[in-house]
């Protein structure tokens, strides 16, 4: 299969990419060089099973990246090495960064860092580059919100296979830390909540010939099981699942944590949605708001925010216009304390509680009920705000 893929990228000009080729199908991906859509695919390690989310990275996809981590338990941050490219990500509005900040505001506190390219002939398997990167690296994930001094800095040479599985070559005698696969497999795994009401925001719809309509994406909380009437949000549509499928196999329930899809009868593809959310229709489901109420941090915008502002909100997978109607206070970030009543704007560095009124219907739940239907990222000017 690798051989195949080598062919046919060396006849785009392409032919380093040939293992990127095992999770970018699009042929537009393909062409560019660069993941453009979410893939979902599965490994075993020794102590656990593994869902791979391949997330975008490129700025102009951000939207997909940010649906992506969004479903993930666990941040893998792939730095190049090479001279000039670790740079450009760490500027100001470079990707290393906003990647690092989406993770953390999404909710992924465990974090493994991979040092890629070290193979790379301007970098040479040198300790003294991978020590650069990682202490300009750790200051910043520090400011962020983690706790740098938890995360492994792995240097690897994905190329090679460096670090991943096992240590390959001497290059990196100097390095005494985990490989890749060592790192998986000390992760703490999260809390399952099985016992809260069944929530899927959905990723994406299929319509297969034998099956029917198939809405795919993670069971956040509940417990899904065929028979089971779910409603989608924020539409109220309501259908029977038939069937549940994991990785390719069908399996008789889906459990927090599981990348699933799931067959429904009698729904159109083109009336369920990305964004949308399935529940159960029996048990506490979800709906549409018409208004809710968000603590906002202002980490980057050029001006001041004022009622009426109406940016893009990415919550879990929907991805919608909201605006701000009412800021009510003004809050130090740091501390939580109230500054100031109904302040006639926000800017950077600014906390606020404000009141925010989606543009299209959309579904968002209570954080302290549903954390991952509760947390969202505000994008505006193509960056986050």
């Amino acid at each position: 299969l690798i051989e195949n893929y080598e062919k046919e990228a060396r006849e785009l000009g392409k032919s380093s990419y040939k293992y990127a080729w095992v999770v970018d199908n699009l042929k537009a991906e393909r062409e560019r060089g660069v993941s453009i859509d979410i893939s979902v695919w599965s490994f075993e390690s020794p102590k656990y099973a593994f869902t791979i989310i391949d997330a975008p990275g490129h700025r102009d996809f951000i939207k997909n990246m940010i649906t992506g981590t969004s479903q993930a338990d666990v941040a893998i941050l792939l730095i190049d090495a090479s001279q000039g490219a670790f740079e450009t990500g760490m500027l100001k509005n470079g990707e290393t960064r906003e990647h690092a900040l989406l993770a953390y505001t999404l909710g992924l506190k465990q974090m493994i860092v991979l040092i890629n390219k070290m193979d790379d002939e301007s970098v040479q398997y040198s300790e003294a580059r991978y020590q650069e990167i990682k202490a300009e690296l750790s200051d910043y994930l520090k400011k962020v919100g983690y706790k740098s001094m938890k995360i492994p800095f792995i240097p690897i040479s994905a190329w090679v296979g460096d670090n991943i599985i096992e240590k390959e070559s001497t290059y990196l005698s100097w390095y005494q830390g985990p490989t890749l696969m060592e790192a998986l497999d000390k992760l703490i795994p999260p809390k399952r909540p099985t016992e809260r009401p069944l929530r899927i925001p959905v990723q994406d719809v299929y319509k297969i010939g034998s099956v029917g309509t198939v809405p795919i994406g993670r069971v956040e909380t509940g417990i899904l099981k065929p028979g089971i009437q779910v409603m989608f949000a924020p539409t109220g549509i309501v259908a029977k699942v038939d069937s549940i499928e994991m990785h390719r196999e069908f399996i008789p329930e889906a459990f927090p944590g599981d990348n699933i899809g799931f067959s429904v009868r009698n729904v159109k593809v083109k009336d369920v949605h990305r964004g949308h959310v399935a529940s159960d229709s029996n048990c506490d489901p979800a709906y549409a708001v018409a208004s809710f109420e968000a603590q906002v941090i202002i980490i980057d915008h050029p001006g001041q925010i004022s009622n009426g502002y109406s940016p893009i909100i990415d919550c879990h997978t929907a991805h919608v216009a909201c605006t701000f109607t009412n800021i009510k206070q003004k809050l130090d970030r740091r501390t939580g304390v109230k500054i100031e009543d109904s302040p006639p704007f926000v800017q950077s560095g600014d906390a606020c509680i404000v009141d925010l009124e989606p543009t299209k219907p959309l579904c968002v739940e209570p954080f302290v009920d549903y954390p991952p239907l509760g947390r969202f990222v505000i994008r505006d000017m193509n960056k986050v705000v």
